[in-house]
């Protein structure tokens, strides 16, 4: 049983102080490390759907309350208004196959990216506003923009669902966050613009493209704005019976055009179709040479259909109801790709491209150096790839895909997950490193040496791009998670040094991750949304005792976000 059965613990989340089980910690690393996850304990029907857990995790011993020679981990349910308010009414709230729902709405899981901003943080999720959190306490401390700014895609008495993006995107230049909503029945875009402070957004309906199913990730060069339809359909039938689309459009976006047409206008952009199905992509920042994105295409990936009890895996083996709730795993070899866009003749050069059935399974997840220097001129491009497990995927989804998906190469057994770290524009394998079978990788996360020195920005390291610093992996593994540090150079070397807890603790599976240079007390200064904003006469659509609850959390919280968690 490959998949570790600890992988959707229902356990509590404990403060952890880590240890170096094995190698030497390197003294040119700094700041923390923060991952977002899914709370198992809310019993969400499908694991993505839990509510937000925010984990920070410091990169320098005896920091954070730990001792001299130990690491802090530190987990907090992110408390938003839709927490506070399942905590005060928790009959009320149902957990569904798309989500959590209640009559006071939707609750917004925030529970799916870290998204730094500076010393800011925010945490993310596909169906609600963008939430900011203290990165100190990992408190709550206010939505982004008001809820009618961003247009529901299902308006609520309280707790709307907002169809936007999991990963939003901040532009170092204009000072802003980019986003995007959603219509989830006509397939409506709009983009959205947040500055930073204030209690409202600015919003654009992008004319001439629809996207049929989500927009779980969007990106951006120094002048465009790149979106597309992305893998995730979805279906109210009671047994998933639906498959994702094999292609989608994707469309360019002008930033200058945004600014033009001023806040609630509209604008067109440069319409593509993209084919196999994505759920990532990156572009880099320099577009002056042309318009070049990494595209980690997903066919054979349906992050919808979830596992039952009930289930039988690809090879027609009951499936360990350990798993009940886990994604459906990929039922094809991966394909990444680097393409090209030009938005005035209209192409699309396929620049390169990596696809090796008999190493990469599933693209789950992958790191690069965010910082501004590293984003203009990106030189690696490390990916985890899952490897092949036939006991994540059902039958279900194979009769499904029947005809998209070629069971006749499936390997006849489990294969390991591998990462590789890629030249950035060729995409050749620059370096491997593989885990045993049952090792569960998750996100990796880009950590620069000694950054923020003279002449560069405090994300920069010393020789920007990705290929100097470490990659941070959260394992997992049934006799205790742990934390390997790899050297981003050369990966084949394997952990230059692990953490692990001192009791072979488990934790639920980690999502996405991001590195923080330092955790400093979220700004005080700033004009913020307060969820008493929110709330207006739609109230008076619930019972009296619901109105009361919404009320009451409203008044605990920040008014106006003038103020901060302590």
């Amino acid at each position: 049983m490959p998949i570790p059965r600890s992988i959707l613990t229902k356990g509590d989340l404990p403060d952890l102080d880590l240890r170096v089980v094995r190698g030497a910690w390197p003294s040119d690393i700094s700041g923390h490390m923060v991952i977002s996850t899914s709370d198992q304990r809310t019993h969400p029907v499908h694991a993505f759907f839990g509510d937000g857990v925010m984990v920070r995790l410091a990169l320098e011993p005896g920091t954070d309350g730990a001792a001299p020679d130990r690491f802090a981990w530190r987990p907090r349910v992110i408390d938003t208004p839709s927490v506070r308010l399942r905590r005060r009414r928790p009959e009320v709230f149902t957990a569904t196959r798309l989500g959590t729902t209640s009559p006071f709405g939707t609750l917004n899981a925030a529970n799916t990216a870290p998204l730094p901003w500076g010393d800011r943080l925010f945490a993310t999720w596909d169906a609600g506003r963008p939430v900011e959190i203290d990165p100190v306490t990992l408190a709550f401390v206010a939505e982004v923009g008001h809820r009618d700014d961003w247009a529901p895609a299902l308006d609520a008495p309280v707790l709307p669902l907002i169809a936007t993006t999991a990963h939003p995107v901040i532009d170092p230049e204009r000072g802003c966050l980019w986003s995007v909503t959603r219509d989830v029945f006509s397939g409506e875009l709009s983009v959205v613009r947040y500055d930073g402070s204030g209690r409202h957004v600015r919003r654009w309906r992008v004319e001439g493209v629809t996207f049929p199913q989500a927009t779980h990730t969007i990106t951006q060069t120094r002048d465009w704005l790149v979106l597309a339809d992305t893998a995730y359909k979805v279906d109210l039938a009671d047994d998933r019976t639906v498959a994702n689309n094999p292609d989608g459009p994707l469309v360019l976006v002008r930033k200058d055009d945004l600014e033009s047409a001023g806040g609630g206008g509209a604008v067109r952009g440069s319409v593509f179709r993209l084919a196999p199905e994505v759920n990532h992509f990156y572009a880099a920042y320099d577009d002056s040479a042309g318009i070049r994105v990494v595209m980690e295409h997903t066919p054979g990936v349906d992050i919808g259909m979830y596992l039952r009890e009930d289930d039988v895996d690809a090879f027609g083996r009951p499936i360990d109801p350990a798993l009940r709730g886990m994604y459906c795993h990929g039922m094809s070899p991966a394909l990444t790709t680097v393409l090209e866009f030009d938005p005035v003749k209209g192409t699309v050069t396929d620049v390169a491209r990596l696809y090796d059935p008999s190493r990469y399974w599933q693209a789950e997840l992958s790191a690069m150096d965010w910082s501004f220097e590293g984003q203009l001129a990106p030189t690696r491009h490390h990916l985890v790839f899952q490897g092949f497990h036939p006991e994540a995927i059902n039958q279900r989804a194979l009769r499904n895909y029947e005809g998209r998906v070629d069971p006749s190469i499936f390997p006849r057994e489990e294969t390991p997950s591998v990462l590789a770290s890629l030249e950035r524009d060729s995409l050749k394998p620059l370096a491997e490193w593989a885990w045993t079978v049952e090792d569960y990788p998750t996100s990796p996360v880009f950590v620069p040496r000694s950054p923020g020195g003279p002449g560069r920005s405090r994300y920069a390291g010393r020789d920007p791009g990705g290929h100097s610093g470490y990659l941070a992996v959260v394992v997992h593994h049934d006799d205790g998670f742990r934390v390997e540090l790899l050297d981003a150079a050369d990966v084949s070397r394997g952990p230059v040094a692990v953490l692990a807890p001192p009791g072979g603790e488990v934790i639920p599976f980690m999502i996405h991750g991001a590195w923080l240079p330092r955790a400093v007390p979220a700004p005080r200064d700033l004009e913020r949304l307060s969820f008493a904003d929110d709330l207006d006469d739609r109230l008076s659509s619930l019972d009296p005792d619901l109105q009361a609850a919404a009320r009451a959390v409203a008044a605990d919280l920040p008014q106006g976000g003038d103020r901060h968690p302590e």
